[in-house]
C-alpha cells in the first residue's frame, strides 16, 4: 500500500501533471479577454445612449474577492486531496476487486463519465442539504458572471471526495481521479462567462454551456435549482433539472451576504445554521435546519427568520 500510496501522491504533487495548474496561464489571459471586451462593450452601448444592464461585466472588489478565494482554494484543496488520497489507496489497494489499467482508453472513459455523474449528484446535493450548501454557497455569492466567478471557488472539498468513493472502488487508480476532477474544473471555468452566447443545438443539447450555467448561477424563480452539470448537460435533462435560458438570468443569491470579506463570504452560511440550531425548539428542528433545504423552516412558521441565501440553485449573491 505504501508503494502504492507514495506513487499516487509523488504524481499529484508533480505540478505539470495537474491540468488545472497547466491551464493557468490560459485562465488568465481569457479573463484579460472577457474584462476588455466587458469594458468595451459597455463604453459602446452608452455611447449609443442604450441602457446596458448594471452587473454585467467586471466590478473590482467584486473579482478581488474572487480570485482571493481561488488562491486560498488552491492551499485547501491540497490538503483535502491529501487526505483523499491516503482512503483512495487505501480502498484501491484492499476493497477493489480489480484495477482497471491507467493505459486504456476505456478506464479514461469511465473516469471522466464517472466524475461527471457523481459531480452532478454532488452538486444536486449541494443545493438541496443545507450543511453541504453552506460549503457551495461562497461560489454563488457573486452577482456578476464572468471568468473571475469561476475562480471563486468554495474551502471545504469534504463532501466531493465523498462523493467520489466508487471511482477508487470500481478499481480507477487513486491519481487518475484527481486528473478527471481537474479536467471537469478546467472545462466550467470557461462556462463561466456572459460572452458566449448559444452554441449550435448539437451541443448545446449534450454538453454544459455558458448559456445552460448561466441559467445555474440565476436566482430567478424560474431558474431556481436547474442545470446542475458540470461537463455533460444530459444528466439534467435525464433527471429533470433541466431549464432553458430564456432571458439574462438575474445573479447572486436571493438574500445578499452584503460583504467583499472573503472569510465571511466562505462561512456565513454555517453561522446561520448554528444561530437557527440553537433557536429550535425541538430535535427535529435542529436537523432540518442542519439537513434541510436551504430556506428550511418548522411547520408552521411561515418563512423561516433567515430565508437562507437561496441563489441560483440556492444560490448565488454576494456584494456590497
Amino acid at each position: 500500500m505504501w508503494e502504492t500510496l507514495t506513487t499516487a501522491w509523488g504524481s499529484l504533487l508533480e505540478p505539470l501533471g495537474d491540468p488545472v495548474t497547466l491551464a493557468i496561464p490560459a485562465f488568465v489571459v481569457f479573463l484579460g479577454l472577457e474584462w476588455f471586451a466587458a469594458r468595451r462593450l459597455e463604453e459602446t452601448e452608452i455611447r449609443d445612449g442604450r441602457a446596458y444592464p448594471p452587473t454585467a461585466g467586471y466590478e473590482f472588489r467584486d473579482a478581488r474577492a474572487s480570485i482571493s478565494m481561488g488562491l486560498v482554494s488552491i492551499a485547501t484543496t491540497a490538503f483535502w486531496k491529501f487526505l483523499a488520497l491516503i482512503g483512495y489507496s487505501a480502498i484501491w489497494v484492499y476493497l477493489a476487486p480489480w484495477h482497471l489499467p491507467p493505459n486504456a482508453w476505456y478506464t479514461w472513459v469511465i473516469l471522466l463519465v464517472g466524475i461527471d455523474l457523481l459531480y452532478y449528484a454532488y452538486h444536486r446535493m449541494a443545493h438541496r442539504i443545507r450543511l453541504i450548501w453552506a460549503t457551495h454557497q461562497a461560489h454563488h455569492s457573486s452577482e456578476y458572471f464572468n471568468f473571475a466567478t469561476a475562480l471563486r471557488q468554495k474551502w471545504n472539498n469534504s463532501g466531493e471526495i465523498l462523493v467520489w468513493i466508487p471511482l477508487p472502488l470500481i478499481g480507477i487508480p487513486p491519481w487518475m481521479i484527481f486528473v478527471g476532477f481537474s479536467v471537469s474544473l478546467v472545462y466550467q471555468f470557461f462556462v463561466h462567462t456572459e460572452r458566449v452566447d448559444k452554441l449550435p443545438r448539437p451541443v448545446e443539447f449534450v454538453f454544459n454551456t455558458p448559456s445552460h450555467h448561466r441559467v445555474h448561477h440565476g436566482c430567478d424563480p424560474e431558474y431556481l435549482d436547474r442545470n446542475y452539470a458540470g461537463i455533460l448537460i444530459v444528466w439534467d435533462r435525464m433527471f429533470g433539472t433541466f431549464a432553458a435560458e430564456q432571458q439574462r438570468p438575474t445573479y447572486g443569491l436571493t438574500k445578499p451576504v452584503g460583504t467583499y470579506d472573503i472569510w465571511k463570504l466562505q462561512t456565513h452560511e454555517y453561522a446561520a445554521i448554528g444561530r437557527d440550531v440553537r433557536a429550535a425548539q425541538s430535535w427535529r428542528d435542529r436537523l432540518g435546519y442542519v439537513f434541510g433545504p436551504p430556506g428550511w423552516a418548522p411547520s408552521g412558521a411561515g418563512q423561516a427568520h433567515q430565508e437562507v441565501d437561496r441563489a441560483v440553485a440556492v444560490d448565488s449573491h454576494e456584494s456590497q
